[in-house]
């Protein structure tokens, strides 16, 4: 099945032969990749590979289980520990400014806003260069963990800040290096995984993020309570020196564990390699990530950029981390309830620990029911609830229930919303890899003036703050709308036969193509 430039979602059939037929299931079209009629006609005629397509059924779901977890096992944990320290790395400043950074720099309240949100300027403007450079070198084993080791280095610099000036060039450069990991590794997780596979993956890398908010502040409390004046420095000092250096030991763990690209994992076996290759491409109906020749930076972002969907998913990422920008000052926000500052970094926890739980479920749930609005607009009310309690009330039980339910609320549906975007436009993998990128980079711009929202004086009801939260909550949950209205008006397109741009039309001449018949007959729909 080939299909020009547009996206499948379907569990294949499995036969003798390894794939005698598809499942009722998704179709989605991303507009703007265009084949000749000749190259539409080899897609048509592409087989299984040799060692594959003599396989009986139950030898194919046999190896394809085995593969699975042969890449679960080398690739998730490692991307998993990496994204704890990108994040701890990256929000340890909260953590820091209790610990002691605001003081001993002498930062006014403004000041230290400005570290925090200047990280992002270079997170925003590295992160499309980076994936189309990831794309097209394919070897994610090698460039991950060398920019993990750069990042690690600078994180562990922070320690030797003395000055305002130098805190905030050394905050640029970790955004501008960090940058190229996380939409790295959403691209990177999209060239391994189906559709089918791709939501929960999702969801479990973006876990790592979660912990990390878990985790900082158990790792703050024990610094402060134990490091505080060792050798001379100060306990935020230990920290970002204790923090980085792990970083760098884990990044050249990395190295010997992470795989590249199917087509580029020396430790898989040939069949294996070809079953890895050929099961994304029963998925979508048209290969993936061939070789770095056949990737092109301009191509790719220019067919993302003229996608509607990505604009629309591009609003309704900005708006959930805009909501969600609450973590970059939660340790703050926890010290309004009034405790000391060991116990409001251990009161940190809980939260990110409740999230983790929620995301995981409700990206199992999305993955196996095939549902996405749902997945995403429900938690997101949850969220304006919280925030609505959070500015309405300063008494200690609400306003700690409302912080439980804050980062749930928001990050609960980010994760379905990541995995929605590699649905929505797979191929060709320089533009998946461009729009993953861009939805990304300015979606974290948000935390550009976010940052600005949580001056101390602003304490304990951030009313403004909080009131804003709610407001970009609800226009997430309005693009959320968008977005399945587009989806369910292509779906009827399809059904009635109509032609639609940008995809393979039923009855149409090979320069437009179609969709193919047995895919009407079996019921593809968009998934939404």
């Amino acid at each position: 099945m080939a299909f020009a430039g547009h996206q499948m979602d379907y569990a294949p059939g499995v036969g003798e032969n390894g794939y005698d037929g598809l499942e009722k299931g998704t179709i989605e079209y991303a507009d703007g990749l265009e084949l000749s009629a000749t190259q539409t006609s080899t897609r048509r005629k592409r087989e299984a590979p040799p060692l594959i397509k003599n396989l009986s059924g139950e030898e194919r779901h046999r190896l394809e289980r085995a593969l699975v977890r042969k890449i679960d096992f080398r690739l998730l944990p490692m991307i998993i520990i990496m994204y704890i320290l990108n994040y701890l790395d990256r929000n340890n400043i909260a953590s820091a400014r209790l610990a002691g950074l605001e003081t001993d720099l002498k930062l006014t309240s403004t000041q230290y806003q400005t570290s925090v949100s200047i990280l992002f300027v270079g997170y925003l403007l590295m992160q499309v260069p980076s994936n189309l450079f990831l794309n097209k070198i394919g070897k994610p084993a090698l460039y991950l963990p060398t920019v993990m080791i750069v990042w690690g280095t600078i994180s562990a610099a922070t320690a030797a800040a003395k000055s305002f000036g130098g805190l905030i060039a050394i905050r640029f450069m970790l955004g501008f290096v960090e940058a190229a990991y996380f939409p790295g590794c959403l691209f990177f997780l999209s060239s391994w995984y189906t559709r089918k596979e791709l939501g929960l993956r999702t969801a479990m890398l973006y876990s790592g993020s979660l912990l990390s908010g878990a985790f900082s502040g158990l790792i703050a409390a024990g610094v402060v309570s134990g490091l505080t004046g060792v050798r001379g420095l100060g306990a935020w000092q230990w920290l970002f020196i204790l923090e980085g250096v792990i970083t760098i030991g884990v990044a050249i763990l990395a190295f010997f564990i992470l795989p590249n690209f199917p087509r580029t994992t020396t430790w898989l076996s040939e069949q294996e390699r070809e079953l890895a290759v050929w099961r994304l491409d029963e998925d979508i109906g048209e290969d993936d990530w061939v070789n770095s020749k056949a990737q092109t930076f301009g191509h790719g972002f220019m067919l993302a950029i003229k996608d509607a969907k990505m604009w629309v998913l591009m609003v309704m990422l900005f708006c959930i981390v805009a909501s969600g920008g609450v973590t970059n000052f939660f340790p703050t926000v926890v010290a309004t309830l009034g405790y000391g500052n060991i116990d409001s970094l251990l009161l940190t926890a809980p939260p990110y620990i409740l999230a983790v739980i929620t995301a995981l479920a409700n990206a199992w749930h999305a993955d196996r029911t095939g549902e996405r609005f749902f997945h995403v607009t429900i938690p997101l009310c949850v969220a304006v609830i919280a925030f609505i309690i959070g500015a309405a009330t300063t008494s200690t039980g609400p306003r700690y229930l409302s912080m439980m339910l804050m980062v749930p609320g928001v990050y609960t549906g980010y994760v379905v919303v990541l995995a929605w975007i590699s649905n929505t436009m797979p191929r060709p993998p320089a533009k998946r890899a461009a729009a993953l990128a861009a939805i990304n980079a300015v979606s974290n711009s948000s935390s550009i003036y976010v940052s600005y929202m949580y001056p101390e004086s602003a304490g304990p009801r951030y009313i403004v703050a909080f009131a804003v939260n709610c407001v970009t909550a609800f226009i997430a949950i309005l693009a959320a709308i968008t977005l399945r209205f587009m989806l369910v008006k292509l779906n009827k397109k399809l059904d009635n036969g109509e032609y639609v741009e940008g995809a393979i039309n039923g009855n149409h001449s090979a320069e437009h193509d179609g969709v193919p018949g047995q895919a009407a007959k079996k019921g593809f729909r968009f998934l939404y």
